[in-house]
């Protein structure tokens, strides 16, 4: 039985009484919910830091300016060039790596009206161009305080949250304070490093509270399932271990930054992983086009691959033809529009796909042609090379991301609920599933419409009048008199416009449940009163008031 477990490295200093799950990533059925949780304060993390010598010209140059610089008699070796180059970015970053404060609360799962205690973390982050601070989504998640400390200093300085991209874990803080950015410089991005390359992770780790720098080298580079968001992006391992707090800092290659360290894996040595330089333009591209939506794209099926030889005959593939079989097509999506189910994916913009997923990413390396679809903007396109029953054919079409049917994560925002008759519904989410015995099965299901969810009764809230039904908690509710539910907003509506004696509602497993429509409001005001409840529904639920003024018609002229 085994799992894999990854972390992001903020550090928390301060938690509230219940256990705070951390971050988790979670390969197959085989192990039980109960096992996998931990302390987020007792996290360690593990992050890499390397460094690559420039070469050509540009390491000629540096040779030739460093040995000017020396008594004449004196040679100055290729060793002593690269720790020079080196020392001037660990200094440069000094400058401009600084330690995050984020004071931060969210809904509670179980009790969506009520609000976790204040938690205290801190992280790394580094200026930019443009005055603006990056750094990880998770340093700053359901924050409702930032604050930022420069090295050197001991003032910290109020920071502004001024955009969030949760999917690839990166946010920008801006701070209006002139006297802050007095002596700081932006770092400057640099490109993928190659394996074995040597890079320097810098920030404030635990174990102290000055900066600190550890070193190490590439091992890896490919597409992970980032631990905060759950979807699946491009990240390069390397072998530096450091503690929680180093989350948002630069890793330096060069005198450039080669990626922002963000999270590492559990009960392992020496793995750790940073977010690449072109997942970090992508981001801010983003923001400067947009403004807040962030997106990556993603190619919205499943599929499988082709290696066995007689499935690839099958399917009249030719002996030079390799790719990929698609399973199911997300409704939802554009490629919905030019795909069919059987079709076999060849190439995407003239990259051919390998039987096993994967594509040609540089020198003889080869990552899953996923990286190619989730670098995509919402507004571009891709080539889409199929075979289709033995013949060639090509389409255009958006790789815009779906909404799933499943949130994997939520941040940032209030949490949806209603309670009528004790029973309290909330919309199904992957960490509620962690959290209960509903069954994973409903991850793997797609929306049929736009906004749908997987409405659930999460408790319920014990009275007269709901007795004998609370082995149903954790059941989907399918229909509520008859109409099928769409999602919770959905639900409340058909509740609240009940015009019928009795409200019926059919559950999964062809269960149901029916509730005295005038009996529930009264119990539903009694148990609000009792349990300190101070509503029904969630704000988002209730209908937008408008505050409309009375006008006073004029008065008619007097002849």
């Amino acid at each position: 039985m085994s799992f894999l477990c990854v972390r992001t490295v903020s550090r928390f200093r301060s938690l509230s009484r219940a256990l705070a799950p951390g971050f988790l990533l979670l390969h197959g059925n085989a192990v039980p919910k109960t096992a996998v949780f931990f302390r987020q304060q007792s996290s360690n993390t593990r992050l890499f830091s390397s460094y690559t010598a420039p070469s050509g010209v540009e390491e000629n140059n540096s040779k030739s300016a460093l040995k000017n610089k020396l008594p004449p008699g004196k040679e100055v070796s290729s060793k002593d060039a690269k720790e020079k180059i080196t020392t001037s970015a660990i200094d440069l970053a000094l400058n401009s790596v600084v330690k995050v404060f984020t004071v931060s609360s969210k809904p509670r799962l179980f009790q969506p009206w009520q609000i976790t205690m204040q938690s205290e973390s801190t992280g790394s982050g580094f200026v930019i161009s443009g005055k603006k601070i990056l750094t990880n989504a998770h340093v700053v998640a359901n924050q409702t305080s930032v604050k930022v400390r420069k090295h050197g200093s001991t003032t910290k300085y109020k920071a502004k949250v001024q955009a969030v991209g949760h999917e690839c874990d990166l946010a920008i803080l801006e701070i209006d304070n002139d006297k802050f950015w007095e002596g700081m410089n932006p770092l400057e991005l640099g490109d993928i490093p190659s394996m074995q390359d040597t890079v320097y992770v810098v920030g404030y780790p635990k174990g102290g509270d000055t900066i600190s720098v550890s070193k190490g080298v590439v091992s890896r580079v490919g597409p992970i399932k980032y631990s905060h968001s759950g979807t699946e992006l491009l990240a390069i391992q390397i072998d530096a271990a450091i503690n929680n707090g180093n989350s948002g800092g630069p890793v330096i290659m060069g005198n450039k930054v080669a990626g922002v360290a963000f999270e590492s894996l559990c009960y392992s040595d020496s793995i750790g992983y940073i977010i690449p330089t072109p997942v970090i333009r992508h981001f801010l591209n983003a923001i400067e086009e947009s403004g807040e939506d962030v997106s990556f794209g993603s190619i919205n099926l499943t599929y499988q691959k082709m290696d066995n030889d007689q499935l690839r005959k099958d399917f009249k593939m030719s002996d030079k033809m390799t790719g990929i079989l698609i399973n199911k097509i997300n409704p939802l999506s554009d490629v919905h529009k030019v795909l069919k189910k059987d079709d076999v994916i060849l190439a995407i913009d003239g990259v051919p796909i390998g039987n096993d997923s994967s594509v040609h990413f540089r020198k003889k390396e080869r990552i899953t042609f996923k990286h190619l679809v989730s670098m995509k903007k919402p507004c571009e396109t891709a080539l889409l090379k199929v075979l289709r029953e033995g013949k060639e054919y090509e389409f255009n079409s958006s790789l815009k991301s779906v909404p799933p049917l499943v949130p994997k994560r939520q941040y940032d925002k209030s949490a949806s609920y209603y309670i009528f008759g004790g029973l309290v519904f909330l919309p199904l989410t992957k960490p509620y599933i962690d959290s209960s015995c509903v069954s994973e099965s409903a991850l793997g299901k797609m929306p049929k419409k736009a906004g749908e969810q997987v409405v659930i009764i999460s408790q319920i809230l014990e009275d007269d009048i709901n007795t004998g039904y609370s082995i149903f908690e954790d059941f989907q509710v399918k229909k509520v008199n008859g109409v099928q539910v769409h999602n919770l907003k959905h639900l409340y509506k058909l509740v609240e416009e009940c015009c019928t004696e009795t409200v019926r509602m059919d559950l999964e497993k062809d269960k149901v449940i029916t509730l005295d429509y005038k009996s529930a409001k009264k119990v539903t005001s009694k148990i609000l009163k009792s349990l300190k409840i101070p509503s029904a529904v969630s704000e988002d639920l209730q209908p937008k008031q408008q505050n409309k003024r009375s006008k006073v018609p004029p008065k008619s002229k007097e002849h």
